[in-house]
């Protein structure tokens, strides 16, 4: 079974910084996809920042030029960098993982959330 444990969020004010973490343990073969969600109340859950298996990397427009995700492939571990956040980058952020066990079975996992409050 797999777990993620994120790390980081809280409450910043208007262009303010953060930085959250997630790291990924358990029987993992090979990571396809994994990276960052949010979801704001009364909307649905949308993606910010995510590694893919071919190797790109995909950021929503909202979050171009203001966002950074790294990785510590050793440590299994993804990083979300946030600058310059603005009120409307306020939700609940996800770590989550597409995965391949040793059985070669594709799985998702997700994490428990962090919130990000940002004041104006």
């Amino acid at each position: 079974q797999v777990q993620l444990v994120e790390s980081g969020g809280g409450l910043v004010q208007a262009g303010g910084s953060l930085r959250l973490s997630c790291a990924a343990s358990g029987s993992i073969f090979r990571i396809n996809s994994m990276g960052w969600y949010r979801q704001a109340p009364g909307k649905q859950r949308e993606s910010v920042a995510v590694f893919s298996s071919g190797g790109t990397t995909n950021y929503a427009d909202s979050v171009k030029g203001r966002f950074t995700i790294s990785r510590d492939n050793a440590k299994n571990t993804v990083y979300l960098e946030m600058n310059s956040l603005k009120p409307e980058d306020t939700a609940v952020y996800y770590c989550g993982l597409t995965y391949l066990t040793y059985r070669y079975v594709v799985y998702d996992s997700w994490g428990q959330g962090t919130q990000v409050t940002v004041s104006s």
